[in-house]
């Protein structure tokens, strides 16, 4: 298989990124058969590239998901036009992770978290699914960050 020009032209992930797109697939994993949450770890940890990630964020972001999964789809409802369990699975889990590192990780600008939900969901999701997450979390970010994020909505 050849790399394409962009491919080559992109720059290596991030450990950080590697750990969003396994944690993704984690909370896709968990969502779909709702298994416990060791053996999610278990699989996603055998992964190639597994090592390449920074485990203490893709730890926070699985088990911390997973964990405050209620509170999480609490803040979605308020901003999703359907139930959370209508969305797509891997919109549901990038949300999820963007709305975790809003209330969770502020160490991470608003903006930043926003971003890498969206590359996610460019990534992994539907056509267009990355303007919907963009939407959500935006407005997520006002009502999570209001101090942060209100320069930057007027």
């Amino acid at each position: 298989m050849t790399e394409t020009p962009a491919a080559k032209r992109a720059p290596p992930k991030s450990a950080r990124r590697r750990s969003r797109e396994l944690a993704l697939q984690g909370l896709y994993q968990w969502l779909l058969s709702g298994e416990e949450p060791a053996a999610v770890e278990a699989h996603i940890r055998d992964m190639d590239g597994f090592a390449k990630c920074d485990r203490a964020h893709f730890d926070a972001l699985l088990h911390g998901s997973i964990e405050h999964a209620a509170a999480l789809d609490a803040v979605l409802t308020r901003h999703v036009d359907r139930k959370t369990t209508l969305l797509s699975p891997v919109e549901h889990a990038v949300l999820m992770i963007g709305v975790y590192e809003l209330m969770h990780c502020i160490d991470i600008p608003y903006r930043v978290a926003i971003n890498e939900a969206v590359e996610l969901a460019k990534s992994f999701g539907g056509t267009d699914g990355h303007k919907y997450v963009n939407g959500v979390l935006d407005k997520c970010a006002a009502e999570l960050r209001p101090e942060e994020a209100r320069p930057a909505r007027g």
